[in-house]
């Protein structure tokens, strides 16, 4: 405080550390003018003031970064700038959840701490399932658990959307999945055919075989365990029906008598 010329004396030094440590980080000490004491006071009792942002599994990074910047009301060029600048992957780096942080952070420090909160967690689950943590064998299977995530209906589905998956790349078919066009700022676009047609991007599974280069969005660790354990099914198609659940197909005559029966 004193290199920041502010009027601070050897006796505030003293009072301060009869008082207690001050908190390290963002603390929220009010906009009422203080009294020296009060305000020394402050720095050693205040807590941050902090304001909970939730990413939902299924949602995209670029999204994510919107909503950082709306309601911490900071730049949204320099979220991305950070998050460019701190990780390689484009997609699929940050853990769902529910984020505790405080008011006032930088660009900077909201990307790093959420990067290495979510990092954490996916190497621990590598290491609980693996032994250890690959960092290109985990995004292989975060691509495909970020398909399962825009595919599935709900949980108990996702090891069946996933066997399709290794089914239909087993067969060198394409995946031909609307999921994978939700990606980045198209997360909540509905796809149509116009779109599906226009869209040359290798994220356009009816147009390019395998899996897209990148994960599609941020995914739960329930969809990356069905990634890595999916369901042994003969399944290849699926669509979904009435009740807002998918009917699973092992042929194109059964897949198309579903589709039918969807749309009546």
């Amino acid at each position: 405080m004193h290199n920041s010329n502010y009027n601070v004396t050897k006796l505030d030094s003293l009072l301060i550390r009869f008082i207690g440590s001050p908190q390290s980080g963002w603390i929220d000490i009010g906009e009422k003018r203080s009294t020296k004491g009060d305000f020394l006071y402050k720095l050693t009792t205040s807590k941050a003031a902090m304001k909970n942002i939730t990413l939902i599994p299924g949602e995209t990074t670029h999204i994510f970064l919107d909503i950082l910047a709306n309601e911490l009301n900071l730049n949204r060029e320099r979220l991305q700038k950070e998050y460019e600048i701190q990780t390689p992957h484009k997609e699929g780096v940050f853990v769902p959840n529910t984020y505790a942080l405080p008011i006032g952070i930088s660009e900077k420090m909201v990307i790093k701490i959420l990067l290495n909160q979510s990092m954490n967690q996916m190497k621990n689950l590598a290491t609980k399932i693996f032994g250890q943590y690959d960092e290109k064998k985990w995004f292989h299977f975060v691509t495909i658990a970020s398909i399962i995530e825009k595919e599935s209906a709900n949980i108990d589905e996702m090891p069946i959307v996933s066997s399709v998956i290794y089914n239909r790349l087993k067969k060198n078919m394409k995946l031909q999945m609307d999921g994978t066009l939700n990606y980045a700022q198209f997360s909540h676009t509905k796809i149509t055919s116009g779109r599906i047609k226009d869209d040359k991007t290798p994220y356009n599974t009816y147009m390019y075989s395998g899996l897209p280069p990148y994960p599609v969005c941020n995914v739960s660790f329930a969809a990356i365990k069905a990634a890595i354990f999916p369901a042994k099914t003969a399944y290849l198609y699926f669509v979904k029906n009435k009740n807002g659940v998918h009917n699973f197909s092992c042929n194109y005559s059964t897949h198309l008598t579903n589709i039918n029966y969807a749309t009546k």
